[in-house]
This record gives C-alpha cells, sequence and structure tokens, in this order.
C-alpha cells in the first residue's frame, strides 16, 4: 500500500501549545473554599449566599410578615418583644458566622497563591526577557563585527582593484613601447 504524503504547511503542528495556567495548576487543590465533597460545596454556597440581594429581601420581607403577622394580632406565636425571632436570627449568625470566615480565609490562601503564581509568571518573563535583551546585544555585536569586517573587504578590494589598473596601465605602456621599438 502506498502512503500519502501530505505537502500542506506544518505550521499549526510546529506551534508549541502554551498552557497560560502552568503557574497556577499546582495550587488546583485550592479551588474550593470547603473542599471538594458534596457537604463543602452546599456550605460554600450557602456562605456565598448571604450576601446576595435576594437573601437580604427575602430575610427582610420574612421579618415583616413575622411582625406583622404578631402585631396585627392574626396569630400569636411570638410576640412583642418577638423572642423567637431574636433566637431565630442568633442562630443563623451562629452558623453563618462561622461558614463566612472560613470562607474568607481559604479565599485568602487561594489569593495568595495565586499571587504567588503570578509572581513566578513575571519573575519567568522578566528571566525570559534578560535573554531576549542578552541575545539581542549579541547579535547586535556580531552584526557590528560583520559590518566591519564587510568595510576592511571593502577597502581591501578597492586596494587591489587600484593596483590592478595600475599594474594593467603600466603593462600597456610597456606593450606599446614594445610594438613601437619593434616596427
Amino acid at each position: 500500500m502506498k502512503q500519502r504524503t501530505s505537502h500542506a504547511p506544518k505550521a499549526a503542528a510546529e506551534t508549541p501549545v502554551v498552557d497560560h495556567l502552568r503557574f497556577h495548576r499546582r495550587h488546583a487543590h485550592l479551588g474550593s473554599a470547603f473542599g471538594t465533597d458534596r457537604f463543602a460545596l452546599k456550605a460554600e454556597a450557602f456562605a456565598r449566599f448571604f450576601g446576595t440581594p435576594i437573601f437580604l429581601g427575602a430575610q427582610t420581607v420574612i421579618v415583616a410578615i413575622w411582625i406583622g403577622v404578631n402585631v396585627l394580632g392574626i396569630t400569636k406565636f411570638d410576640v412583642y418583644p418577638f423572642i423567637l425571632l431574636n433566637l431565630a436570627f442568633s442562630l443563623q449568625a451562629a452558623y453563618a458566622a462561622p461558614l463566612i470566615l472560613l470562607a474568607q480565609t481559604r479565599q485568602a490562601a487561594r489569593d495568595k497563591a495565586h499571587a504567588e503564581a503570578d509572581a513566578e509568571h513575571r519573575e519567568a518573563l522578566a528571566v525570559a526577557n534578560e535573554q531576549r535583551l542578552v541575545t539581542a546585544a549579541q547579535n547586535t555585536a556580531q552584526l557590528l563585527e560583520l559590518l566591519q569586517q564587510n568595510t576592511q573587504l571593502t577597502e581591501l578590494t578597492k586596494q587591489l582593484t587600484e593596483r590592478i589598473e595600475t599594474l594593467t596601465v603600466e603593462m600597456h605602456r610597456r606593450f606599446v613601447r614594445g610594438e613601437a621599438k619593434a616596427s
């Protein structure tokens, strides 16, 4: 069987694949603030939900209904000074505060890890830039040396051309004199 060879350019195959996240990969374990199990994901979602406008609006509506129902006398399960409502807020605060603090602590750890990875990336870029500058300086020095050599060769060529011209004129004179004596 004959194999077909493609004459198409291989530019796409020769282009190296650059992993732009290579400095962040080792910090991937910090992805979730509470871990990666189901409870941790739900706890993080719950902690994030505390600061949303939906939560604040829903809580305001529930508290308003709670107070309205008890003040208007529709029911009397929590009369003024609303001790049950205060207990509910205390329970909510008891769970919310540790979750939020834990989320903030883990987020700070993630931010620090990402900052370190970014600093490492910037350092790698600086080193690469220094290497490019050194290479450019070397190339410039080589070009200057080649230009100087070219100038020297041009001057030598000029001198040799002038010498050849002088010898040609001298030979021509001797040749013309030799013909004149022979006649």
